[in-house]
């Protein structure tokens, strides 16, 4: 099965480089339009996520991506050099006081468009997250 395993700079242009990649497989594995949007989305978040709050743009880290086709869809891996954060100290982007802040619905959006979702710290330093997307049963 088809698979990408690569090390991105951490800057912005490497969101359209992964999304290229990822949508890639998810095209030779079968899944149909409105599923590989969400799959665009979540991988285009992930990345910004990894280079932006993980990385910090840092020219001295890399992103590490790796999405490989699975027997019934797609697992992505995304892995970042930061500092690395805790998921339960994310506020909730849904409550009244955070509806109008510009940031903080990303991974609201990665949960809503995969199936699986993991995110862990790592260490010395890092974080990591997988993200698995099922094909659609065909009837």
């Amino acid at each position: 099965m088809a698979s990408v395993d690569t090390y991105l700079e951490s800057n912005l242009q490497s969101v359209d480089i992964a999304e290229t990649m990822v949508l890639g497989l998810a095209q030779a594995a079968g899944f149909p339009e409105e599923e590989l949007h969400k799959i665009s989305m979540a991988v285009r978040e992930t990345i910004v996520n990894a280079v932006v709050h993980g990385n910090r743009y840092s020219a001295h880290k890399k992103v590490h991506l790796q999405a490989r086709q699975i027997q019934n869809g797609l697992a992505v891996t995304v892995t970042d050099e930061g500092n690395g954060f805790d998921l339960n100290s994310i506020p909730d982007p849904l409550a009244e006081e955070n509806l109008l802040h510009q940031s903080g619905r990303g991974i609201l959006l990665i949960r809503a468009f995969v199936d699986e979702f993991l995110m862990r710290r790592l260490s010395p330093a890092g974080t990591e997250v997988k993200l698995v997307k099922y094909l659609p049963h065909s009837s």
